[in-house]
């Protein structure tokens, strides 16, 4: 099965990314997914759902931990095919 997975992390600033948004980038782009898109307001990934379930719980983990008071995503099965 091929999840997509879109979240964002919050408290935003508009002046410096915040060290939760900075770590939660880093863990996405080094996940072993794809058609992954780092963006200023949101960031979105694909993969196979062993590889996206486990960015995800190291995302909210990691993100927690670095100060995030909100992290909001949304996993959507595109494939069937891993």
């Amino acid at each position: 099965m091929r999840l997509r997975v879109e979240f964002t992390t919050e408290p935003f600033d508009l002046d410096e990314v915040p060290a939760h948004a900075l770590v939660a980038r880093e863990v996405i782009e080094s996940a072993e997914l794809d058609a992954v898109d780092v963006g200023p307001f949101g960031n979105t990934a694909e993969g196979g759902a062993d590889a996206v379930l486990t960015a995800v719980d190291v995302v909210l983990r990691k993100a927690l931990e670095a100060g995030a008071t909100r992290v909001s995503l949304q996993v959507n099965v595109v494939g069937e095919n891993a």
